[in-house]
């Protein structure tokens, strides 16, 4: 398969499977024979997903370059296409082949592994007999455990071999070590029997393989569900679209379909590009893009997505998207790229197992050395060398992290949340603030012109039509709902001249030939123009929750328009949901001070924590001024002028409803307006970390007290493999269960 790289501004991006990765220290091994190519700009290897990251300089090599990085390190690649359904498929099989990999390795080790612990238990059990002596006999434990060492084992002596060629230590050396040395002693106690070495352990290297592989094979299955949330977006675009051309409708591969094509969606089909509809209506399910569960109606010239559910009626629509730009392939993309990235966290598991292989083989020769200085006895002092080395494997500490944050951001991009990296997972659990902007975010984003307020020598309808012919060339929101009006009314507007928008104050344009202000009260004392006949009627409407826009008109006060923006339905329980969080919760935005906190009070935000006339430039700083308190804040906008103080806040959350300046600015996405989303979003957060301190405690105490119990001789290498084997998939299994948390439901 060609690998997929997506262009970006520092290089080219491409993504590869990795095989044969059994730990973080291999991982890190991977990730530093990437680093190293001259132009790979950043190398990121997830040890989870079982794939790399790469940004390199295209000029300067290729893909295949990648991989063969990946090989000379001793691991198997190949290159993966992003956001594609051919991506979810080569994912799959590749973690299919594994599995099966990993059974036939267990299925081999436990068929020869059994009579050896059967053997064993019937000794223990003081057992005499035929089956006892047969089973016990140092041939025949031989010939059963030769095919385990060397057969299902080998796959830890070629990866050991590999790693310490490139000056690494990984599991497989532990695993490697430790059964060579019981077998070893077996083998010399069989062969030279006038050595007077007690006993034999075949049984005890066999069993370590097999539960070491049981291990794996486990993890393998685990780690498959952490990776599910990908599948599911992957299946959820159509692999065929019905397109119109040249007057026939076809049954096209979804990757035939081009911008301006003509696309027919009947009822219970998938939407397969982004588009907008030109023909019927019907109702659209949108779930799987905002977690909204009512349908959404659709008619000539609505926005439909592809990957949502056609419900009823028939519809054709005009594609706009296709490929790697629709919308869920971007989701898509973005999720991957969180699945890869490594949160903060990760970084002390990465520098423990960095130095943790060469320690613990430093600790087994001291456990060796000090019970045959102690005792004398060489079979317990290979016994604790072995138990040491097994129980020290730091699988469970690499996976700790990785798979809580796949689950995490899977399970948010389920439900209409997208983190757009690991670090912003981890971020958003410590917040101490967020900060609203309020047009478009607490309320609807969709304002209507409530009154028109002409002073003297105006009518209504003439002020109106200055007004509007004003803000003809502007692009708020405001400026909309003056427009929407003038058209009802079918006033005859006239082209402005010399427009200028001046944000955060208003409007200036020449209409008709005269000079025309629309905007704050700012910007008439900065005009230097009287405004006193109309403070009365502006603050009446102010403090109504309205936004008054006072006009003049070659310099003198000609009236005032109010426009009114409804708040967001459930935008009062979302904001007492993060206050019962224990966040402050402030307002910004550059509407007056009246307007502000009557909104404010409608949705229970407090006076004292609403920020009003903040022009757009300004926005950042009040953000940074929080943050100089020491609060840990999140911005929560949705505008092109909200994209500074997104990108100035430590998280920056973006609702969907919003402009892609704001949603490229972002940390956190929300893909629907709903203002619940952000307690969910800090909710899931809360409970990812949650999880990943679990992880990272049960590793380290894992190891913390094992290898002392081991180094004294109270664990056995037996007991200690399957101590090993559980820890790994314990870790993994507890990051499988976030899974089972709804982040919208009520903490």
């Amino acid at each position: 398969m060609a690998a997929s790289s997506q262009a970006v501004d520092q290089g080219a991006r491409a993504r590869l499977g990795i095989v044969g990765m059994t730990c973080a220290n291999c991982s890190a091994r991977v990730e530093r024979a990437l680093a190293r190519l001259p132009g790979v700009i950043t190398a990121t290897v997830n040890l989870a997903t079982e794939q790399a990251t790469v940004t390199f300089d295209p000029t300067q090599l290729g893909v295949d370059d990648l991989r063969k990085a990946v090989e000379a390190a001793g691991y198997q690649a190949y290159p993966l296409a992003d956001g594609a359904p051919e991506a979810s498929d080569a994912e799959k099989a590749a973690r299919e082949q594994e599995i099966r990999r990993q059974q036939r390795a267990f299925g081999l080790a436990a068929l020869f592994s059994a009579p050896l612990l059967l053997g064993m238990i019937l000794h223990m059990a003081g057992v005499g007999g035929g089956l006892s002596q047969l089973l016990n006999n140092g041939w025949v434990q031989f010939l059963l455990a030769t095919p385990v060492q060397f057969g299902a084992g080998w796959q830890f002596y070629k990866d050991a071999y590999v790693n310490l060629r490139g000056r690494n230590a990984n599991m497989s050396v532990l695993v490697a070590l430790g059964t060579s040395a019981a077998y070893g002693y077996s083998l010399a106690a069989l062969l030279w029997p006038e050595l007077g070495i007690p006993g034999y352990y075949f049984e005890t290297s066999a069993v370590l393989i097999t539960l070491v592989l049981l291990g794996k094979l486990l993890e393998a299955r685990a780690k498959g569900q952490t990776s599910e949330a990908i599948r599911k977006l992957m299946g959820l675009q159509p692999r065929t679209a019905r397109v119109i051309r040249d007057g026939e409708t076809l049954e096209l591969p979804i990757d035939q379909v081009q911008v301006g094509d003509r696309v027919v969606v009947r009822p219970g089909e998938r939407v397969p590009v982004d588009g907008r509809v030109v023909e019927g209506h019907s109702s659209v399910d949108e779930s799987m893009l905002t977690g909204e569960s009512l349908p959404v109606d659709k008619g000539p010239g609505d926005e439909v997505v592809g990957g949502t559910i056609n419900k009823q009626g028939s519809f054709t629509f005009e594609a706009t998207r296709v490929g790697a730009g629709t919308t869920l392939a971007q989701i898509i993309r973005i999720v991957e790229e969180a699945q890869a990235s490594k949160a903060p966290i990760q970084r002390l598991a990465d520098r423990v197992s960095q130095v943790f292989v060469p320690a613990v083989v430093g600790l087994s020769l001291l456990a060796f050395a000090g019970w045959y200085l102690t005792t004398g006895d060489l079979t317990a002092s290979i016994l604790a060398m072995t138990a040491v080395l097994v129980i020290s494997c730091p699988c469970a500490l690499g996976l700790a992290t990785p798979t809580a944050i796949m689950v995490g951001t899977g399970l948010g991009a389920e439900h209409g949340i997208l983190f757009k990296g690991g670090e912003h997972l981890e971020a958003a659990h410590r917040l101490d603030a967020i900060v609203l902007d309020k047009t478009g975010t607490i309320t609807t984003g969709e304002p209507h012109l409530t009154q028109v307020v002409p002073l003297p020598g105006w009518t209504e309808e003439e002020l109106l039509r200055v007004v509007a012919s004003a803000e003809r060339r502007s692009e708020h929101p405001l400026a909309s709902a003056i427009l929407a009006r003038a058209e009802a009314r079918q006033l005859p507007l006239a082209e402005p001249e010399a427009f200028e928008a001046l944000p955060g104050r208003g409007v200036r344009a020449r209409v008709e030939g005269r000079q025309v202000l629309v905007g704050t009260q700012r910007l008439m004392a900065e005009a230097g123009i009287a405004t006193a006949a109309l403070h009365q009627a502006q603050e009446a409407l102010e403090a109504a929750g309205q936004t008054a826009m006072l006009v003049a008109v070659d310099g003198q006060a000609a009236g005032l328009v109010a426009v009114a923006d409804q708040v967001k339905p459930g935008a009062a329980q979302a904001i007492g949901a993060l206050r019962a969080m224990g966040l402050e919760i402030w307002m910004l935005t550059g509407d007056n001070v009246r307007t502000a906190r009557s909104i404010a009070a409608q949705v229970g935000i407090e006076p004292d924590h609403v920020l009003a006339e903040v022009l757009p430039d300004q926005k950042a700083s009040q953000v940074q001024a929080l943050k100089a308190r020491g609060l840990r804040v999140a911005m929560v906008g949705d505008g092109i002028n909200d994209a500074p103080a997104l990108a100035a806040a430590d998280v920056g959350i973006a609702v969907g409803t919003g402009t892609d300046v704001a949603l490229e600015t972002a940390d956190i996405t929300l893909m629907s307006g709903d203002l619940m989303g952000i307690a969910a979003a800090i909710r899931l957060s809360r409970q990812t970390m949650r999880k990943i301190r679990q992880n990272l405690f049960w590793a380290l105490i894992y190891n913390s007290l094992g290898i002392p119990l081991a180094a004294l001789g109270f664990l056995s290498p037996i007991l200690a493999g399957a101590a090993m084997a559980f820890s790994s998939v314990s870790v993994v299994t507890n990051s499988v269960l976030l899974k089972r948390f709804d982040p919208r439901a009520a903490a």
